[in-house]
């Protein structure tokens, strides 16, 4: 996308949850803090990890005429204490700002440290693996978490239900048929989108690479399950022809069983619904 158009649409959206934090104005900075008073100011990392969100938040500074300077940039690893970005402009407007800006970056952060967590773990047991986020995500604020997963290294999976075909157990119990769904999503569908299965055994796993399907998702198995289920696929010669994706149930207690499997991909809720904040702060220095 063109930077450009990816700034402005961006920009509607960090309206809109600036919109929501402020409403009808800051009553409190209103009432204490003189029009006209300027300040200088600083985010800080109160933790090491992975920063995510300076572009956001630069934005939100453009938006409110808050002069900024980063002085680091988005997927750098940052350590307690550290300097994020460096502020000055009108006090009311680095106020109105504060609290939406910290909101954003400290959970984009947190995203993005996690995953880095992760993904270095995946370095280091199976290099070729790909640690992917899901669907769960917050409503209103996914493209923001992906691109957190992203900044961490990991990958963003599908943004969306029209970014691919993924056909789940809830679609199966209603077509009934492996071979028939994978049939009537390639009738259906463009070439161009990718096919993807969610299966439960090894039999359906079977089934879903004799069909044809591009991806398969072995759903909520066991390492020794689907290490089972792989081993068929090698011995039938489907193997190779296929990516295998794992999914469900997988956090950082149990991932470096899975990690040790002849996967492609393993994707996780965990990196984006279960993280801590990463924590920041806003020091404010009045100079004026």
């Amino acid at each position: 996308m063109d930077l450009l158009v990816e700034d402005k649409l961006l920009e509607k959206r960090l309206l809109d949850f600036l919109e929501e934090d402020l409403g009808f104005g800051d009553i409190t900075t209103n009432a204490l803090i003189p029009k006209n008073a300027k300040a200088e100011a600083r985010i800080i990392s109160k933790r090491g990890g992975v920063i995510a969100g300076i572009q956001e938040a630069c934005i939100i500074f453009k938006l409110l005429n808050i002069n900024f300077n980063p002085q680091v940039k988005d997927g750098d690893r940052v350590t307690g204490g550290q300097t994020i970005i460096e502020l000055s402009g009108l006090a009311k407007a680095i106020l109105s700002a504060e609290r939406t800006v910290l909101n954003i970056m400290m959970r984009m952060s947190g995203i993005a440290t996690e995953t880095s967590k992760i993904v270095d773990i995946a370095k280091r047991i199976n290099p070729k693996l790909r640690i992917a986020c899901t669907r769960k995500t917050t409503p209103g604020f996914r493209y923001f978490e992906k691109k957190a997963v992203i900044l961490g290294g990991g990958d963003s999976h599908r943004f969306r239900l029209d970014d691919m075909i993924l056909i789940k157990d809830n679609h199966l119990s209603i077509v009934g048929d492996i071979g028939e769904a994978v049939n009537q999503a390639r009738s259906r569908c463009s070439f161009s989108k990718k096919i993807e299965i969610e299966v439960e055994d090894a039999d359906q796993a079977l089934e879903a690479a004799r069909a044809g399907a591009d991806i398969i998702m072995f759903d909520n198995m066991s390492p020794d399950e689907a290490k089972k289920t792989l081993d068929l696929l090698e011995e039938k010669g489907l193997r190779d022809k296929v990516l295998i994706e794992l999914s469900g149930g997988i956090n950082p207690e149990n991932i470096e069983k899975y990690m040790a499997l002849n996967v492609d991909i393993i994707s996780m809720g965990y990196i984006i619904h279960s993280i801590k904040a990463l924590d920041l702060s806003l020091d404010f220095k009045k100079t004026k």
